[in-house]
């Protein structure tokens, strides 16, 4: 999400003696830096220039995979990182298939019809899945709907780069209900994990995948 600079594109575009000293005034750099930048440009361009395309597919580092794997903590989903976790139906059970969303309402303390690792809503995995063109309901799908929603609440880069700060808490908190927000309560006035159990979780999580990054 990086965007152009506002300056140089003024000096660029007012004339061709601002743009000659806008190259006078930069560093030099070697010559492979220079293709760097224009892949730089040319993605930033991309970007601007087609909003309507899909974002994706995310790349799943060790901090990504840490912060999925403490979602699905909090949701009650993790199974021990088992693959049965991306089946689970709101209550406990299981769906049969992972080709589309089953939209099974359960009716208990509460009502709801939330599946999968992380727990989507059927309306929020419809938008979700059309946004990036999933084309079934697997783990990589729920696993990239997942980092979208992250991403659409505007803390995916700041999750990446401080991990699960109170920031970033606070925001999942307004799409997860299991995550407190700045108070320690849900935003959804739903059981919560309190704040230290994440954080703890997403340590441990974080060093595992590491470690499996490594031996990859």
């Amino acid at each position: 999400m990086l965007e152009p600079q506002p300056c140089a594109k003024t000096l660029l575009s007012s004339a061709p003696l601002c743009g000659a000293l806008l190259l006078l005034a930069l560093p030099l750099l070697a010559p492979s830096h220079w293709g760097a930048l224009a892949n730089t440009a040319q993605a930033t361009s991309l970007s601007t220039a087609n909003p309507e395309q899909p974002p994706g597919p995310y790349a799943i580092t060790p901090q990504r995979r840490a912060l999925l794997d403490t979602i699905r903590f909090a949701e009650g989903t993790w199974k021990g990182g088992r693959a049965e976790g991306y089946r689970v139906i709101y209550g406990g059970t299981l769906c049969n298939s992972l080709l589309r969303h089953p939209e099974h309402t359960v009716h208990g303390r509460y009502t709801s019809a939330a599946a999968g690792a992380y727990q989507f809503l059927p309306s929020t995995w419809r938008a979700a899945s059309k946004r990036l063109k999933l084309k079934d309901f697997g783990a990589r799908s729920q696993d990239m709907a997942a980092l979208y929603l992250i991403d659409r609440r505007g803390v995916l880069g700041q999750a990446d780069r401080e991990g699960l700060g109170p920031a970033v808490l606070n925001a999942l908190a307004r799409e997860w209900a299991s995550i407190p927000n700045g108070t320690g309560a849900s935003h959804y006035g739903q059981p919560v994990k309190s704040r230290q159990e994440l954080v703890s979780f997403y340590a441990a999580a974080l060093e595992r995948s590491r470690q499996s990054a490594r031996g990859a």
